[in-house]
């Protein structure tokens, strides 16, 4: 009876091994997505042109897991075709136990104000791989728009083809995918939804998803590189065109260009 005992005690120590290392692959497998989230994302005559910026690497729809980020190697604004390097303004601060990147912009004039992060790449040690995504996100002031179509010459970099905000639930959002210039034919683009309730300083309704499936949209691009997502539901909306890039210390490199949008209801 003992010896049985024992085998029975392997057995399920085996078995629970077996599902922590599932779990814990499972949550770090799950999408990862960079973050540039601002205080406002369109500022309205007679409000504050000083916005808060949060940039946090983590899992948006699920807002469960984050990851550390070291201090960006580029973090910076371009506005009436001039960039302004916003590097050394950066603060950090811990986000859901994980270091987190944050500062204040104040916006001078009327147009677009496209930020954009350039990260040091990320090792994500259950996948054994490297992750950089090159992020993008436009703050429009008063209304007129300038220069929310810039191509900034990015490593790796989703140009939108329609008005990346006063964007409308229901409204089709399209980009093109780009790496090192280039369009990126077929590319594969995943959408998530910010689970906003989870996140500090930022008011959207939270999300219940009917299944796993549901949490993560993965989309393709056409053979030019575009891509065309219909909004669903208002909120903040992040897309992440994944491609493959150089190795880094022998290790697979995963590079992504994202951009964030929001959309609202119309009343």
């Amino acid at each position: 009876m003992a010896k049985i005992c024992r085998f029975f005690e392997k057995v399920l120590f085996a078995v629970s091994l077996s599902l922590a290392i599932v779990l814990a692959y499972s949550a770090s497998s799950m999408a990862h997505f960079q973050m540039i989230l601002p205080s406002d994302d369109i500022i309205e005559e007679g409000e504050s042109n000083e916005i808060d910026l949060q940039i946090i690497f983590t899992h948006p729809a699920e807002a469960h897991y984050t990851m550390n980020m070291e201090k960006p190697l580029k973090f910076g604004v371009f506005h009436k075709k001039k960039t302004q390097d916003l590097t050394d303004g950066l603060k950090d601060f811990e986000f859901h136990g994980a270091k987190s990147w944050k500062s204040k912009f104040v916006a001078k004039g009327g147009g677009d104000f496209v930020f954009y992060l350039v990260p040091r790449p990320y090792y994500e040690d259950m996948e054994q791989t490297y992750i950089t995504q090159y992020t993008k996100l436009v703050v429009n002031n008063a209304g007129f728009p300038t220069d929310w179509d810039a191509e900034l010459g990015l490593d790796a970099e989703i140009v939108p083809l329609c008005k990346p905000y006063g964007l409308w639930t229901g409204n089709a959002f399209q980009g093109m995918v780009k790496h090192k210039g280039k369009a990126v034919p077929f590319a594969e683009i995943e959408v998530e939804r910010l689970n906003a309730g989870a996140f500090s300083d930022l008011v959207c309704p939270g999300q219940r998803y009917p299944s796993s499936a549901h949490v993560t949209q993965v989309i393709k691009a056409d053979e030019n590189g575009i891509f065309t997502y219909g909004i669903p539901k208002a909120g903040w909306w992040g897309f992440a065109a994944l491609m493959e890039g150089e190795k880094i210390d022998g290790k697979d490199h995963e590079v992504g260009a994202v951009i964030w949008v929001r959309a609202y209801d119309m009343e």
